[in-house]
């Protein structure tokens, strides 16, 4: 199995962007495919096809799932990219990551509101 360290070095591995453009490059790309996601989401909304009882709803599901796990690998190789254009390891990200919300969750503050919780 791949950790984030090993997806890392693999998407690096097929970067094409300027290194003029490093840095801006997968935050712009990492905006639209995060819109992508997003855009899915809300076409399933508007269509209505949330009532997982109808058989004809859970066709449509696992095509909108099916649909959004594509974009979201665009969004994983986005940000192991700006990771790495900012010469950060996306596994030491992860790691504090969950760090963070374990101890917001200890100190139950998971619910509340901006960064210094």
């Amino acid at each position: 199995m791949m950790n984030f360290d090993d997806y890392q070095k693999r998407a690096k591995k097929t970067k094409i962007y300027p290194v003029e453009e490093i840095i801006r490059y997968p935050a712009l790309g990492l905006a639209g495919e995060c819109g992508e996601v997003c855009e899915i989401i809300k076409k399933y909304t508007r269509d209505n096809l949330w009532n997982p009882d109808l058989e004809d709803d859970i066709k449509q599901f696992d095509k909108m799932t099916a649909k959004v796990e594509l974009e979201l690998g665009d969004v994983l190789w986005y940000v192991a990219n700006l990771a790495d254009d900012l010469g950060l390891s996306l596994q030491t990200i992860a790691t504090k990551n969950i760090n963070k919300l374990r101890d917001r969750q200890r100190r139950n503050v998971l619910h509340g509101e901006g960064d210094d919780r």
